[in-house]
């Protein structure tokens, strides 16, 4: 007994001491993966800052991470923003600048340890994220700068050379097989972190959308050496499963249907989770005939083999672009009285998929139900859609009459007679040259993600923006355009996402009007040979088609000799790149006449809902116009890009917003309990660690989406 009643009081020792270590002034708690931890949940157990202080949070440090201008190389510096989410590990935040440079700092300070400068020839894509991985003494970041994948010491900012080809791996290793034309030379980047299971690390990719796409294959490269360990074909080949979804030999022509938003890894299953995009071309799908898997599709892998666990696909033949924005989010959720584990997916359409993450089955509801099916020649429409029961979407799924905006009766009355020219009643609608009212392509849910806390409570910021897409014959675009060759190629290449009139739609498709008075001749080249952001590389032009274009740009073509159209052969069947009968015409936001969105506020929201059953909890307006707001109008919220941060001290933390605030809600009731106007945009999602006992709450505030250009990393501590 005396034994029982010892090893008693040894036992309440330990736990006491335990608890001691735990409560510690010095404990230390780390950001070490993009969302926290790799399943994605966007969640801190720390609870120093809190609903009670949060008033009395104030800037700790700033680091200055951008560029002075090298005229030895304009074209490389464009005055980017920064998306990046760095991570803290052992107490040193690494990230990226706005020439994604990588950095190491000290996370109590700010003080800059090393920085390492990537290749100068690979793109200056957007990066969102970067990667830590230990063995023993050996730890590195892995971060992709183009389409080079890096592999940097992450004690010293040196290139680990045994990694790849010194250093650097070619991230269009493995996606040339079977292909009968050169993938080598087409855009593959980047823009979200890869994910480490065991010494396998795995990667999406970004792509262009348009006929020239390569294809969205899922890649996993040897931590250690670089090596290409497997690839799982998101467009299937012959013999594989999902091949009969598509026409016979599509994979050669076909691109696209890839995971450029990350992935979520379950460690004790081994199973890596993503998302999938739309097959390209993006509106049109006459030549896909089929359901098109792997696009559009939440799928679960084996992380070390790449072998398929189950797919489940959310979109049929997708014609809208309603790609998978953002990594899923895995938790654990109390559903009919049992745990169950789940996978959390948010859609850029604003719906809300909750899974069983071992069976890829829908925890609540989901309809199957017909859609419209008349498209234009040669389409062929996929006859039902999903249609989720629970959660409602995030988003409006339709623009009806009674959406029209009330800002004023002018813009009323100016929304609504455009409105009656283009009114669209069904959601899956599909594109025509008569022109569709859409929602879903800057959100509902956007690539910032989202967070989930212990109880099962699911944060998401949500935007509320229609957009206006008229496609035309591709025959007519061309017989319609001007003959010079400049002109003749923007048509060809350019006008589908920057418009025939140059005019482009807001910060995703920039105006290119008077583009001379922003950037110089070499400036232009450099985009056009490497891509920048969302706009792939045009390789495939010649240095005088590259001339020529930006002449046309620059209004400058006197010289150009008139293009005369001539008879050309038949194209075959899988031709590349793929040339699709109809492409867009205009595809711009549908506003008022001041630049605000058509419809009724809120324009953004912030909303937590629980998953355990699916009901929401509150919904709020999240951001707003400064302008409108001084006039007395209620907080309207803003479209917002970067996610939220929920923590143990019961605070929701978000930026992102247009008026470059950064706020903390209070997740209980969506009630703002602070908020700091930052010196330019936080287009990114902030982190919080702790370091000596002082925790902190940090965000890139690099500006941009139309906003000012920043360039600083923020951290906050209490006084």
């Amino acid at each position: 007994m005396r034994k029982v009643i010892l090893l008693g009081q040894l036992l309440l020792s330990f736990c006491m001491y335990s608890a001691r270590e735990k409560e510690k002034p010095g404990r230390d708690e780390d950001w070490p993966n993009y969302g926290g931890n790799k399943a994605g949940n966007r969640y801190s157990p720390l609870d120093q800052i809190n609903t009670g202080n949060v008033q009395a949070l104030q800037v700790a440090w700033m680091y200055d991470a951008s560029e002075k201008p090298n005229p030895a190389n304009p074209g490389r510096q464009r005055n980017r923003a920064i998306q990046c989410q760095p991570i803290v590990v052992n107490g040193i935040m690494y990230g990226t600048t706005p020439e994604l440079k990588l950095f190491a700092l000290k996370a109590e300070s700010g003080e800059q340890l090393w920085k390492f400068e990537p290749g100068k020839n690979d793109k200056l894509n957007s990066n969102r994220g970067v990667v830590y991985w230990r063995s023993g003494s050996d730890q590195r970041i892995l971060y992709t700068v183009g389409s080079g994948l890096y592999a940097v010491n992450a004690e010293t900012g040196q290139i680990i050379k045994s990694f790849g080809v010194e250093g650097r791996v070619d991230i269009h290793e493995g996606l040339s097989t079977n292909m009968d034309h050169d993938v080598s030379v087409l855009s593959v980047n980047a823009t979200s972190p890869g994910i480490i299971h065991k010494n396998t690390f795995i990667l999406g990719s970004a792509v262009s959308e348009s006929g020239d796409a390569a294809p969205g294959h899922i890649r996993a490269f040897d931590v250690v050496t670089g090596r290409l360990k497997w690839v799982f074909h998101t467009i299937p080949q012959p013999g594989e499963f999902g091949y009969e979804t598509w026409p016979k030999g599509a994979y050669k022509k076909i691109g696209a249907a890839n995971n450029w938003s990350g992935m979520s890894v379950d460690e004790k299953r081994g199973v890596v989770y993503f998302g999938t995009g739309s097959p390209a071309s993006d509106f049109y799908g006459g030549d896909r005939k089929g359901a098109n898997l792997f696009a559009n599709c939440i799928l679960a892998l084996d992380a070390e083999t790449g072998k398929m666990k189950w797919y489940y696909q959310t979109i049929h033949h997708d014609l809208w672009d309603r790609d998978h924005p953002s990594p899923p989010n895995l938790t654990t959720i109390k559903h009919n009285g049992k745990k169950v584990d789940v996978l959390v997916q948010s859609t850029k359409d604003g719906l809300v998929y909750v899974l069983d993450r071992d069976k890829g089955t829908s925890i609540f509801p989901v309809k199957e139900r017909a859609v419209p099916t008349e498209g234009l020649p040669g389409e062929h429409p996929y006859p039902t859609q999903k249609y989720p029961v629970k959660p409602l979407p995030l988003s409006r799924q339709i623009f009806t009459e009674n959406d029209i905006t009330d800002l004023s009766p002018e813009s009323h009355a100016y929304v609504k007679e455009r409105y009656q020219k283009i009114k669209t009643n069904n959601k899956f609608a599909p594109p025509s040259t008569t022109g569709t009212l859409l929602f879903g392509y800057s959100g509902g849910a956007e690539w910032g993600g989202n967070a989930v806390d212990p109880e099962g409570v699911f944060y998401q910021n949500a935007n509320e923006e229609p957009w206006e897409l008229i496609m035309m014959d591709a025959a007519q675009k061309k017989t319609d355009a001007p003959r010079t060759l400049g002109n003749a190629l923007y048509m060809t290449n350019c006008s589908a996402c920057h418009g025939q009139d140059r005019k482009g739609s807001g910060n995703e498709l920039p105006s290119l009007v008077d583009i001379g008075k922003k950037l110089n001749t070499a400036s232009i080249q450099s985009i056009l040979k490497t891509g920048s952001g969302r706009m792939p590389a045009f390789s495939h032009l010649s240095e005088k088609e590259q001339d020529a274009i930006i002449s046309f740009l620059f209004n400058i073509e006197k010289d150009q000799k008139m293009v005369v159209e001539t008879k050309t052969k038949p194209v075959e069947k899988n031709a590349f790149p793929y040339k699709p009968a109809y492409v867009t015409k205009s595809w711009q936001r549908f506003t008022d006449q001041n630049g605000y969105p058509a419809v009724k506020p809120p324009w953004g929201t912030l909303n937590a809902i629980d998953l355990n059953t699916g009901e929401y909890l509150w919904r709020v307006p999240l951001g707003e116009y400064p302008e409108l707001a001084k006039k007395g109008i209620p907080t309207t919220g803003t479209d917002s890009y970067g996610g939220p941060l929920v923590t143990a001290g019961g605070l929701v933390f978000i930026a992102g917003t247009k008026d470059e605030k950064i706020r903390a809600f209070d997740k209980r009731t969506g009630k703002v309990v602070w908020e700091y106007q930052l010196p330019a945009g936080g287009f990114a999602t902030p982190i919080t660690y702790q370091i000596n006992g002082k925790q902190y709450v940090a965000i890139a505030a690099g500006g941009g989406r139309g906003q000012k250009i920043g360039g600083n990393y923020i951290a906050f501590s209490l006084k």
